[in-house]
């Protein structure tokens, strides 16, 4: 039996509510996983950076945000960063450098050069420890 253009028009109208359904079911799942990959990003990084600096551990967020202002979020940590997305991703095979940071960048010295304790002014210690007194 032939359906009227009303029963058409209906079973269309459900056929888009389905579709619709189905585009923010999959809207969903993908936020869901973009988030969890965020999550698990600054897990691992978070977890890194603590190993490497445990006594971040004991700082408040302010005193933290403190830390990152001055060490990370200046001229010389941005120049650090835009040297190593210079860069192109590594081949899995290939020796990457042990701290991250290119050899190549300015300023930066070759592992001879870093070793090397003279106390001659090679305009390396660009930041010097203040938290000795004395």
């Amino acid at each position: 039996m032939a359906k009227t253009t009303a029963e058409k028009i209906a079973e269309r109208k459900a056929q888009i509510e389905q579709l619709q359904n189905q585009c923010k079911k999959l809207m969903a799942e993908q936020k869901e996983k973009e988030r969890k990959a965020r999550t698990n990003r600054l897990c691992k990084r978070m977890g890194l950076l603590e190993g490497l600096l445990p006594d971040t551990i004991a700082l408040t967020d302010e005193q933290f945000k403190t830390f990152l202002d001055k060490t990370v979020a200046n001229d010389y940590g941005r120049r650090i960063l835009n040297g190593i997305k210079a860069q192109p991703e590594p081949k899995p095979d290939e020796k990457q450098p042990q701290n991250g940071i290119p050899a190549n960048l300015p300023g930066r010295t070759n592992a001879a050069e870093a070793d090397d304790d003279s106390d001659e002014d090679d305009g390396g210690d660009e930041y010097e420890d203040v938290t000795e007194s004395g």
